[in-house]
Protein backbone atom coordinates (compact mmCIF):
# COMPACT_ATOMS: atom_id res chain seq x y z
CA UNK A 1 0.00 0.00 0.00
CA UNK A 2 1.41 3.03 -1.04
CA UNK A 3 2.32 5.71 1.67
CA UNK A 4 0.53 9.21 2.40
CA UNK A 5 2.37 11.82 1.35
CA UNK A 6 2.83 14.97 3.59
CA UNK A 7 3.77 18.29 1.00
CA UNK A 8 4.21 20.33 4.87
CA UNK A 9 6.21 18.55 7.51
CA UNK A 10 6.10 21.78 10.29
CA UNK A 11 2.59 22.73 11.95
CA UNK A 12 2.27 26.18 11.84
CA UNK A 13 3.50 28.10 15.16
CA UNK A 14 0.38 29.46 17.00
CA UNK A 15 -0.16 32.87 16.04
CA UNK A 16 1.33 32.04 12.02
CA UNK A 17 -0.40 30.05 9.29
CA UNK A 18 1.07 28.73 6.33
CA UNK A 19 -0.35 28.54 2.62
CA UNK A 20 -1.06 25.12 1.62
CA UNK A 21 -3.18 26.15 -1.24
CA UNK A 22 -4.02 29.18 -3.39
CA UNK A 23 -5.69 31.58 -0.68
CA UNK A 24 -6.49 28.37 1.92
CA UNK A 25 -4.09 29.19 4.92
CA UNK A 26 -3.68 26.18 7.56
CA UNK A 27 -3.51 28.05 11.73
CA UNK A 28 -2.88 25.72 14.71
CA UNK A 29 -4.49 26.16 18.06
CA UNK A 30 -3.72 24.55 21.43
CA UNK A 31 -5.96 22.12 23.42
CA UNK A 32 -5.93 21.50 26.92
CA UNK A 33 -5.86 17.59 25.89
CA UNK A 34 -3.82 14.75 25.68
CA UNK A 35 -4.28 15.92 21.76
CA UNK A 36 -3.03 18.64 22.17
CA UNK A 37 -3.89 21.42 18.92
CA UNK A 38 -6.25 21.74 16.48
CA UNK A 39 -6.13 22.85 12.52
CA UNK A 40 -8.13 25.49 11.40
CA UNK A 41 -8.06 26.96 8.40
CA UNK A 42 -8.74 30.46 6.60
CA UNK A 43 -10.26 30.85 3.35
CA UNK A 44 -10.10 33.95 0.80
CA UNK A 45 -13.83 35.12 0.04
CA UNK A 46 -15.20 38.40 -1.77
CA UNK A 47 -13.65 41.32 -0.18
CA UNK A 48 -12.12 39.37 2.91
CA UNK A 49 -11.95 35.57 4.48
CA UNK A 50 -14.02 32.70 5.91
CA UNK A 51 -12.93 30.94 8.63
CA UNK A 52 -13.44 27.25 9.02
CA UNK A 53 -13.48 26.03 12.49
CA UNK A 54 -12.39 27.89 15.46
CA UNK A 55 -10.87 26.54 18.54
CA UNK A 56 -12.11 25.94 22.03
CA UNK A 57 -13.45 29.61 23.65
CA UNK A 58 -10.75 30.23 26.16
CA UNK A 59 -8.93 33.48 26.38
CA UNK A 60 -5.06 31.83 25.27
CA UNK A 61 -7.21 30.75 21.66
CA UNK A 62 -8.68 34.06 21.61
CA UNK A 63 -5.35 35.92 21.77
CA UNK A 64 -4.26 34.06 19.14
CA UNK A 65 -6.98 34.97 16.87
CA UNK A 66 -6.85 38.70 17.70
CA UNK A 67 -3.14 38.44 16.32
CA UNK A 68 -3.91 36.42 13.00
CA UNK A 69 -6.96 38.81 12.76
CA UNK A 70 -4.74 41.78 12.32
CA UNK A 71 -4.11 40.21 9.06
CA UNK A 72 -7.02 38.40 7.82
CA UNK A 73 -9.85 40.87 7.85
CA UNK A 74 -12.91 40.98 7.30
CA UNK A 75 -14.19 37.72 8.38
CA UNK A 76 -17.22 37.13 6.00
CA UNK A 77 -18.61 34.02 7.51
CA UNK A 78 -17.57 31.34 9.97
CA UNK A 79 -18.25 27.45 8.80
CA UNK A 80 -18.09 24.83 11.74
CA UNK A 81 -17.59 21.21 10.66
CA UNK A 82 -18.91 19.96 13.54
CA UNK A 83 -20.11 20.81 17.56
CA UNK A 84 -16.87 19.82 19.69
CA UNK A 85 -15.64 21.82 21.51
CA UNK A 86 -12.21 22.62 19.76
CA UNK A 87 -14.14 22.89 16.43
CA UNK A 88 -17.17 25.10 17.98
CA UNK A 89 -15.69 27.12 20.96
CA UNK A 90 -15.33 30.56 19.42
CA UNK A 91 -17.94 30.22 16.32
CA UNK A 92 -20.25 32.91 18.46
CA UNK A 93 -17.29 35.19 19.56
CA UNK A 94 -16.53 35.41 15.93
CA UNK A 95 -19.52 35.73 14.28
CA UNK A 96 -20.96 38.28 16.53
CA UNK A 97 -17.31 40.43 16.24
CA UNK A 98 -17.74 40.48 12.76
CA UNK A 99 -21.66 40.91 12.53
CA UNK A 100 -21.82 37.43 10.00
CA UNK A 101 -23.80 34.08 9.72
CA UNK A 102 -22.59 30.56 10.94
CA UNK A 103 -22.63 28.10 8.28
CA UNK A 104 -23.19 24.69 9.49
CA UNK A 105 -25.53 21.16 8.95
CA UNK A 106 -28.54 20.99 11.23
CA UNK A 107 -27.57 18.57 12.88
CA UNK A 108 -23.99 20.07 14.66
CA UNK A 109 -26.21 23.30 15.01
CA UNK A 110 -28.80 21.89 17.33
CA UNK A 111 -26.63 19.53 19.04
CA UNK A 112 -24.36 21.86 20.10
CA UNK A 113 -27.11 23.57 21.41
CA UNK A 114 -28.40 20.67 23.21
CA UNK A 115 -25.20 19.73 24.77
CA UNK A 116 -24.33 23.40 25.80
CA UNK A 117 -27.87 22.77 27.85
CA UNK A 118 -27.35 19.31 28.82
CA UNK A 119 -30.70 18.59 27.13
CA UNK A 120 -32.32 15.56 25.18
CA UNK A 121 -30.02 13.43 27.49
CA UNK A 122 -26.92 14.94 26.73
CA UNK A 123 -25.93 14.70 30.38
CA UNK A 124 -22.59 12.63 31.98
CA UNK A 125 -25.45 10.51 34.35
CA UNK A 126 -27.19 9.71 31.64
CA UNK A 127 -23.92 8.48 29.55
CA UNK A 128 -22.49 6.66 32.51
CA UNK A 129 -25.76 4.01 32.56
CA UNK A 130 -25.87 3.33 29.73
CA UNK A 131 -21.64 2.41 30.89
CA UNK A 132 -22.90 0.77 33.52
CA UNK A 133 -25.34 -1.67 31.71
CA UNK A 134 -22.33 -2.28 29.09
CA UNK A 135 -20.23 -3.42 31.93
CA UNK A 136 -18.00 -0.88 33.72
CA UNK A 137 -16.70 -1.34 36.98
CA UNK A 138 -18.30 0.96 39.72
CA UNK A 139 -14.90 2.17 40.69
CA UNK A 140 -14.03 3.93 36.94
CA UNK A 141 -18.28 4.88 36.87
CA UNK A 142 -17.32 6.85 40.32
CA UNK A 143 -14.19 8.40 39.15
CA UNK A 144 -15.83 9.77 36.13
CA UNK A 145 -19.76 10.99 38.08
CA UNK A 146 -19.99 14.48 39.16
CA UNK A 147 -18.25 16.14 36.15
CA UNK A 148 -19.52 19.77 35.58
CA UNK A 149 -20.60 20.87 31.90
CA UNK A 150 -17.14 20.74 30.10
CA UNK A 151 -18.70 21.90 26.56
CA UNK A 152 -20.00 24.63 28.70
CA UNK A 153 -17.01 25.96 29.73
CA UNK A 154 -15.10 25.23 26.04
CA UNK A 155 -17.92 26.80 24.54
CA UNK A 156 -19.01 29.78 26.27
CA UNK A 157 -21.57 30.71 23.92
CA UNK A 158 -23.01 29.93 20.40
CA UNK A 159 -24.85 31.61 17.65
CA UNK A 160 -28.60 31.50 17.98
CA UNK A 161 -29.40 31.42 14.51
CA UNK A 162 -27.18 29.65 11.06
CA UNK A 163 -27.21 29.16 7.87
CA UNK A 164 -28.22 25.63 6.95
CA UNK A 165 -25.74 23.21 5.19
CA UNK A 166 -26.76 20.19 2.97
CA UNK A 167 -25.30 16.96 1.77
CA UNK A 168 -24.83 18.04 -2.39
CA UNK A 169 -24.66 21.77 -1.37
CA UNK A 170 -22.48 23.97 -3.53
CA UNK A 171 -20.83 26.15 -1.17
CA UNK A 172 -19.30 29.47 -2.75
CA UNK A 173 -16.27 31.01 -0.69
CA UNK A 174 -14.67 33.55 -3.14
CA UNK A 175 -13.67 32.05 -6.60
CA UNK A 176 -14.44 28.79 -5.74
CA UNK A 177 -17.07 26.65 -5.15
CA UNK A 178 -16.96 23.70 -2.41
CA UNK A 179 -18.91 20.61 -2.55
CA UNK A 180 -20.43 19.89 0.92
CA UNK A 181 -19.76 16.35 1.96
CA UNK A 182 -21.86 15.37 5.03
CA UNK A 183 -20.61 12.38 7.54
CA UNK A 184 -21.74 10.34 10.25
CA UNK A 185 -20.70 8.12 13.27
CA UNK A 186 -18.37 10.66 14.45
CA UNK A 187 -20.51 13.40 14.59
CA UNK A 188 -24.65 13.37 13.41
CA UNK A 189 -24.33 15.34 10.11
CA UNK A 190 -20.28 15.93 10.17
CA UNK A 191 -19.48 18.80 7.72
CA UNK A 192 -16.64 18.07 5.10
CA UNK A 193 -15.64 20.24 2.23
CA UNK A 194 -14.29 19.97 -1.53
CA UNK A 195 -13.03 22.17 -4.01
CA UNK A 196 -12.32 20.33 -7.63
CA UNK A 197 -11.00 23.26 -8.47
CA UNK A 198 -8.30 23.32 -5.98
CA UNK A 199 -8.35 19.49 -5.52
CA UNK A 200 -8.76 20.38 -2.12
CA UNK A 201 -11.01 18.70 0.70
CA UNK A 202 -11.16 20.00 4.34
CA UNK A 203 -11.66 16.99 6.14
CA UNK A 204 -12.27 18.03 9.39
CA UNK A 205 -12.29 14.62 11.88
CA UNK A 206 -13.62 12.73 9.38
CA UNK A 207 -9.89 11.71 7.84
CA UNK A 208 -7.23 12.03 9.85
CA UNK A 209 -3.97 11.28 9.12
CA UNK A 210 -2.19 9.32 11.83
CA UNK A 211 -5.47 8.42 14.57
CA UNK A 212 -8.29 6.86 14.39
CA UNK A 213 -11.68 9.18 14.72
CA UNK A 214 -13.78 8.37 17.89
CA UNK A 215 -16.93 6.46 17.42
CA UNK A 216 -18.62 6.08 20.18
CA UNK A 217 -22.26 5.02 21.45
CA UNK A 218 -23.26 8.01 23.31
CA UNK A 219 -26.95 8.04 25.65
CA UNK A 220 -29.10 9.50 23.28
CA UNK A 221 -28.86 6.48 20.92
CA UNK A 222 -27.86 4.01 23.30
CA UNK A 223 -28.73 1.51 20.63
CA UNK A 224 -27.38 3.46 17.45
CA UNK A 225 -24.62 1.70 15.33
CA UNK A 226 -21.99 4.70 14.60
CA UNK A 227 -19.38 2.39 13.61
CA UNK A 228 -20.71 1.24 10.27
CA UNK A 229 -22.12 4.57 9.74
CA UNK A 230 -18.72 5.54 9.98
CA UNK A 231 -17.28 3.60 8.52
CA UNK A 232 -20.08 4.21 5.09
CA UNK A 233 -18.93 7.72 5.42
CA UNK A 234 -15.29 7.51 4.80
CA UNK A 235 -15.85 5.70 2.05
CA UNK A 236 -17.51 8.52 -0.06
CA UNK A 237 -13.79 9.68 0.06
CA UNK A 238 -12.63 6.77 -2.79
CA UNK A 239 -15.03 9.02 -5.01
CA UNK A 240 -12.56 11.81 -4.95
CA UNK A 241 -9.30 12.42 -6.81
CA UNK A 242 -6.13 9.76 -5.07
CA UNK A 243 -4.02 13.04 -5.07
CA UNK A 244 -6.37 14.91 -3.31
CA UNK A 245 -5.04 17.19 -1.01
CA UNK A 246 -6.57 16.45 2.12
CA UNK A 247 -6.63 18.94 5.13
CA UNK A 248 -7.92 17.16 8.41
CA UNK A 249 -8.62 18.87 11.81
CA UNK A 250 -5.29 16.56 13.66
CA UNK A 251 -1.90 15.85 11.83
CA UNK A 252 -0.73 17.37 9.18
CA UNK A 253 -2.29 18.10 5.55
CA UNK A 254 -1.67 14.86 3.32
CA UNK A 255 -2.12 13.49 -0.05
CA UNK A 256 -3.18 9.89 -0.28
CA UNK A 257 -7.09 9.56 1.06
CA UNK A 258 -7.21 6.91 -0.92
CA UNK A 259 -4.67 4.73 0.98
CA UNK A 260 -5.88 6.65 4.68
CA UNK A 261 -9.31 5.23 4.30
CA UNK A 262 -7.84 1.40 3.54
CA UNK A 263 -5.74 1.80 6.80
CA UNK A 264 -8.59 3.01 8.42
CA UNK A 265 -10.79 0.35 6.99
CA UNK A 266 -7.97 -2.40 8.13
CA UNK A 267 -7.37 -0.70 11.67
CA UNK A 268 -10.82 -1.61 12.52
CA UNK A 269 -11.23 -4.92 11.07
CA UNK A 270 -8.23 -5.96 12.95
CA UNK A 271 -10.11 -4.38 16.02
CA UNK A 272 -13.29 -6.79 15.23
CA UNK A 273 -10.74 -9.47 14.92
CA UNK A 274 -9.48 -9.21 18.29
CA UNK A 275 -13.10 -8.91 19.93
CA UNK A 276 -14.46 -12.24 18.21
CA UNK A 277 -11.42 -13.60 19.31
CA UNK A 278 -12.10 -12.70 22.90
CA UNK A 279 -15.82 -13.77 22.40
CA UNK A 280 -15.10 -16.98 21.74
CA UNK A 281 -13.83 -17.65 24.80
CA UNK A 282 -17.29 -16.60 26.41
CA UNK A 283 -19.59 -14.03 27.31
CA UNK A 284 -17.79 -10.39 27.75
CA UNK A 285 -18.98 -6.89 28.09
CA UNK A 286 -17.55 -3.80 26.86
CA UNK A 287 -16.13 -3.01 29.87
CA UNK A 288 -14.62 -6.85 29.73
CA UNK A 289 -12.88 -5.74 26.31
CA UNK A 290 -11.74 -2.47 27.20
CA UNK A 291 -7.73 -4.09 27.47
CA UNK A 292 -8.48 -5.93 24.40
CA UNK A 293 -8.90 -2.61 22.28
CA UNK A 294 -6.52 -0.21 24.29
CA UNK A 295 -3.33 -1.51 25.79
CA UNK A 296 -2.39 1.51 27.31
CA UNK A 297 -3.68 2.81 31.04
CA UNK A 298 -6.64 4.80 30.65
CA UNK A 299 -7.67 7.75 33.06
CA UNK A 300 -11.13 8.91 33.37
CA UNK A 301 -11.28 10.87 30.52
CA UNK A 302 -9.72 8.44 28.55
CA UNK A 303 -12.31 5.52 29.57
CA UNK A 304 -15.13 8.06 29.00
CA UNK A 305 -14.44 8.09 24.99
CA UNK A 306 -12.61 4.25 25.11
CA UNK A 307 -15.86 3.06 26.88
CA UNK A 308 -18.22 4.11 23.79
CA UNK A 309 -15.54 2.84 21.17
CA UNK A 310 -16.12 -0.25 22.70
CA UNK A 311 -19.83 -0.54 22.80
CA UNK A 312 -19.67 0.74 19.30
CA UNK A 313 -17.30 -2.47 17.91
CA UNK A 314 -19.64 -4.24 19.66
CA UNK A 315 -22.93 -3.12 18.15
CA UNK A 316 -20.88 -3.09 14.90
CA UNK A 317 -20.76 -6.90 15.18
CA UNK A 318 -23.95 -7.73 16.80
CA UNK A 319 -25.87 -6.03 13.83
CA UNK A 320 -23.42 -7.70 11.19
CA UNK A 321 -24.75 -11.06 12.66
CA UNK A 322 -21.53 -11.75 13.92
CA UNK A 323 -22.16 -11.42 17.38
CA UNK A 324 -25.10 -12.25 20.10
CA UNK A 325 -25.96 -10.79 23.39
CA UNK A 326 -28.31 -10.75 26.20
CA UNK A 327 -28.77 -9.19 29.52
CA UNK A 328 -28.02 -10.99 32.76
CA UNK A 329 -29.81 -11.13 35.69
CA UNK A 330 -27.61 -8.12 37.16
CA UNK A 331 -28.48 -6.11 34.16
CA UNK A 332 -24.98 -6.16 32.53
CA UNK A 333 -25.46 -6.29 28.32
CA UNK A 334 -22.37 -9.08 27.35
CA UNK A 335 -21.70 -10.53 23.86
CA UNK A 336 -20.70 -13.70 22.55
CA UNK A 337 -19.44 -15.41 19.25
CA UNK A 338 -22.46 -16.36 17.48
Amino acid sequence: MASLQYPWPQTPEPGTTTEVAPGIHWLSMPLPFALDHINLWIVQDDGGWTIVDTGIGNAQTRELWEKLLARFTPIKRVILTHYHPDHAGNAEWLCKRFGVELWTTQGEYLTAHAVAASAAGYTTDAVLSVFRRNGLEDSRIASMSGRTNRYKQLVPEFPHSYRRIIDGDRVGVGAHDWLAIVGHGHAPEHLSLYCKELNVVIAGDMLLSTISTNVSVWSIDPEGDPLRLFLDSIARYRGLPADVLVLPSHGKPFRGAHERVAQLENHHRDRFAELKQELGKGERSAGDLLTTLFKRPLDAHQTFFAMGEAIAHLHYLYYAGEARRATGADGIMRYAAR
